[in-house]
């Protein structure tokens, strides 16, 4: 049976989102679709290349064998075709990971004015604070800490320096006195974040007398939700902890407090990131451009 080589893509969602459900949602096809499709390349090839039962699906070995072999070529491929046809204006499907604390990102303008600068590129973004391979899961850029991306991408500064901010509501304060010290939060109410539900709560990093430290605050309440920790902090909850330009608004309107800021130096802020590509996509190069184009001076 003649190979279809339109079915390596469909194979290669299937093989990285392992959930044919998410493979279809991912391709905008049906289910069923997925399924023949992975039947006939099966058939093509003379023998199974996924393993599914009801609750999942994993690649045998000849499925992990053609999966090693296809996955850069094809990405490579796809970069090619879309620099051959190339307009005059940049064009396609840009996959963006944000991390959810990426303020001036998820703010809204830039994005905004990217996509009415580029009417003909169409813009997905993840907000996700998960940590994973931007390639392996088919993303063209991302967006992260300075800190905290791999060494072997290439990044572009997307703001200037950033603090973090330890805030509480007037009310709150006024209840349970101002803490002075870092080591005085062991005994306030605080909101924490957790990355996801199965790692420990955020450490809170502060400075003394230039050495780093950090505590592992007791959180009252711990959620993955900026947006919770947000509303709570301004409900009279707690001490929070964040990055201060998610909180700035809140600040400059006095509905939150800043407190401890001799301990809280400032740090890399947050960078646009990519992998290094002999032929980088138009759509890739324009958001980039546009990135270094907005971005603050210092």
């Amino acid at each position: 049976m003649k190979l279809d080589l339109n079915l390596l893509p469909l194979f290669l969602a299937v093989a990285e989102e392992r959930n044919f459900r998410a493979a279809a949602d991912r391709l905008g096809v049906t289910r069923s679709a997925v399924s023949q499709g992975i039947r006939r390349l099966e058939d093509a090839c003379g023998m199974a290349l996924v393993s599914r039962t009801t609750r999942s699906v994993h690649l045998t070995e000849a499925g992990e064998r053609l999966l090693n072999a296809l996955d850069r070529p094809l990405s490579e491929i796809a970069d090619a075709l879309e620099l051959a046809t190339a307009e005059s204006e940049p064009r396609g499907h840009l996959r963006i990971a944000v991390t959810s604390i990426a303020e001036e990102f998820l703010s809204g303008p830039l994005i905004a004015s990217f996509a009415a600068a580029y009417p003909h590129i169409t813009i997905d973004v993840t907000v996700t604070d998960e940590e994973f391979d931007i390639v392996g899961q088919g993303f063209d850029a991302g967006v992260r800490l300075g800190e905290v991306i791999e060494k072997d991408m290439i990044a572009v500064a997307l703001t200037a320096e950033q603090r973090e901010a330890a805030v509480a509501s007037p009310a709150y304060l006024a209840a349970h006195g101002v803490p002075r010290h870092p080591r005085d939060l062991m005994h306030h109410r605080c909101i924490n974040w957790r990355r996801t539900p199965n790692v420990a709560p955020h450490r809170w990093q502060f400075e003394e007398d230039g050495v780093p430290f950090d505590i592992a605050i007791p959180p009252h309440i711990t959620t993955n939700d900026l947006r919770l920790m947000l509303r709570l902090a301004l409900s009279g909850a707690g001490v929070t902890f964040a990055v201060e330009d998610s909180l700035k608004p809140y600040i400059e309107t006095g509905e939150l407090v800043p407190i401890l800021q001799d301990y809280l130096p400032p740090f890399p802020g947050f960078f646009l990131y990519f992998p290094q590509r002999r032929n980088m996509a138009p759509k890739l190069r324009a958001l980039i451009d546009h990135v270094r184009r907005r971005r603050p001076s210092s």
